[in-house]
């Protein structure tokens, strides 16, 4: 039997002895009890349980079994996990059922089995990826028992729903587990919160960093169309894609791929760029008639004819970023039209911008729709104001920031809103813009701290925050003075707390080989609560915070210091 055993039994073997000496074994079975799970990156991984007087011959039966399940004479995987039970739990489904309903969907992390021994079991990732705990409820894990049924018998070859009855027995059980890819080292997976079940990390480097823009930017370029539409999106648990489109999205995610060129530099990434802003240029943008001799206006028109004010915005802030970074003046021309239509949707009196009109009638369609469209427009903004120099955008921009102020926007928290704010104060270091940036972020650390979710604007805000504060040391500017509330040390804490935490929501391997399609999704980043999505959204959240993240701290500056924890990327 052992000559069949994998070349990297001896490192995993070692690692996984470590975990627990000495627990409880099973408790109807008197043995350990070893999760394996195999997979080759194109289909979900194949979990089997194995089980031995120790975990040597847990490790041993896991194998034998995965080898029949292949015909017995299956090549070695691409990815390999294991994961040795190490504590047990009886309880029942009344119990087990209020225990989920005070878990955030898809943050239960115990396995359930259905019988004493552990036979009939499976471990938290399985239920994740099969959505057996997903209603469309972000705040608690509801039991789907569709999707159980239609995971057991594929998983146990018999249909298992949830019991009944609240009296039912269940058994939930805690695993320690390793990873191993290809000939790479074995990874010790980690138990510590939010970060449970993935492979250890420290806090970010540089190189974990960059790898992880790659990797993400090498996501975004593939879901660019060879038309320049995007794919908008995935639900990973069955590989089914997004449905619906958002031009908003198909325009800060091309802005958020060249973010990533500038660190890459892949060609890749900027071609797919470009082809998406080539098709938001020749497709999705429109000119409106206007009475003869005005500025000649245009909008990003969305979905159900309508334009967003932050659609405009963000449509500036691509091109610009293209022009800004090849120095090409691609579409130069489209950036007065499109801050032109963001000046005729701001009052100019009060400073506040209208959110949707109706194309072409521009009829307004809702004064208000999310606070993000201010920051978007006023960014935008400043954008077309560097690129064109016309001093009434900046002039527009002043007006809403005193509408900000006057409207106590700071509430909101935007990110969007720190953006325009650390570029206002580019142009104009005044103290009030200072102080409601300062605002914007302080009321906000300790929710920035304990939010468990990856929330990955929470990084942007931190880092356009940390851009303005850089502004304030070159100016002398004292934050307390401006903003009492200020917690220099708490808010530098915050900000790497979120860019090591941001890493909760990065499909790493040994995640993604549960999910239909493994490499499709692999190596990005997702939304846990909404089922594991991948939207080019999420995905260009992330990409900006990190490479904000790079180039503050990471770029041949001093790295922060680590969080408590083993090193970057892999196990003691």
């Amino acid at each position: 039997m052992t000559d069949l055993l994998p070349s990297f039994s001896a490192p995993c073997l070692a690692v996984l002895q470590r975990f627990d000496a000495g627990r409880p074994r099973a408790p109807g079975a008197g043995q350990e009890v070893l999760f394996l799970s195999v997979s080759d990156g194109s289909e979900r991984a194949l979990t089997v349980s194995g089980r031995g007087a120790d975990v040597s011959a847990a490790w041993q039966d896991a194998w034998a079994k995965w080898r029949q399940r292949q015909g017995g004479d299956a090549a070695v995987p691409r990815w390999v996990r294991a994961d040795r039970v190490v504590q047990v739990h009886a309880g029942t489904w009344g119990q087990v059922r209020r225990l989920l309903a005070g878990t955030k969907t898809n943050y239960f992390a115990l396995g359930i089995a259905w019988d004493e021994a552990l036979t009939q079991a499976c471990l938290p990732e399985e239920l994740w990826a099969h959505a057996c705990l997903y209603s469309g409820d972000i705040n608690a894990c509801v039991p789907n028992d569709v999707n159980l049924r239609a995971f057991s018998r594929a998983r146990w070859g018999r249909e298992t729903g949830w019991p009944q009855d609240d009296a039912a027995p269940l058994w939930l059980f805690q695993t320690k587990g390793v990873f191993v890819e290809g000939d790479g080292p074995v990874l010790t997976l980690d138990n510590e919160g939010v970060m449970d079940r993935i492979r250890r990390i420290g806090q970010p480097d540089a190189a974990m960093v960059a790898e992880a823009v790659q990797h993400s930017a090498d996501f975004l370029a593939r879901q660019v169309t060879p038309s320049g539409r995007w794919v908008y999106g995935w639900y990973p648990c069955f590989d089914r894609p997004v449905p619906s489109y958002n031009a908003l999205r198909h325009a800060s995610a091309a802005y958020s791929l060249l973010e990533a060129w500038d660190l890459t530099r892949q060609p890749a990434h900027l071609e797919a760029a470009t082809r998406a802003i080539d098709h938001l240029c020749r497709e999705l943008v429109h000119p409106v008639a206007v009475p003869a001799g005005e500025a000649p206006v245009a909008y990003l028109v969305d979905e159900e004819a309508e334009i967003k004010l932050g659609g405009n915005g963000v449509a500036i802030l691509a091109i610009a970023k293209r022009i800004g970074l090849t120095g090409e003046p691609r579409h130069l021309d489209l950036i007065r039209p499109l801050a032109e239509g963001l000046l005729r949707m701001q009052d100019a009196t009060t400073g506040a911008f209208v959110h949707v009109l109706t194309f072409p009638s521009l009829a307004l369609k809702e004064a208000h729709r999310t606070v993000y469209y201010d920051g978007e427009a006023a960014f935008g903004l400043l954008k077309a104001h560097e690129l064109t120099g016309d001093h009434r955008y900046l002039a527009a921009v002043g007006r809403a920031a005193e509408h900000f102020i006057q409207a106590q926007h700071w509430r909101s928290h935007d990110h969007w809103l720190a953006y325009a704010l650390n570029e206002l104060t580019r142009h104009a270091p005044q103290e009030r813009y200072f102080r409601l940036g300062l605002k914007n972020v302080s009321r906000h650390l300790g929710f920035i701290r304990q939010r468990i979710t990856a929330y990955p604007t929470l990084l942007e805000l931190m880092m356009a925050a940390r851009a303005m504060l850089d502004r304030m040391d070159s100016l002398g500017l004292e934050p307390l003075a401006l903003d009492p509330g200020f917690d220099r040390q708490a808010f530098d804490l915050a900000l790497h707390h979120r860019a090591r935490h941001l890493f909760s929501g990065y499909c790493f391997p040994e995640l993604a080989m549960f999910f239909r399609r493994p490499a499709r999704i692999c190596n990005t980043f997702f939304i846990r609560h909404y089922s594991f999505r991948v939207r080019i959204d999420d995905v260009q959240h992330c990409i900006s915070g990190l490479v904000a993240y790079h180039q503050r701290f990471l770029s041949g500056a001093q790295a922060p210091s680590p969080s408590p924890g083993p090193a970057v990327w892999a196990s003691p």
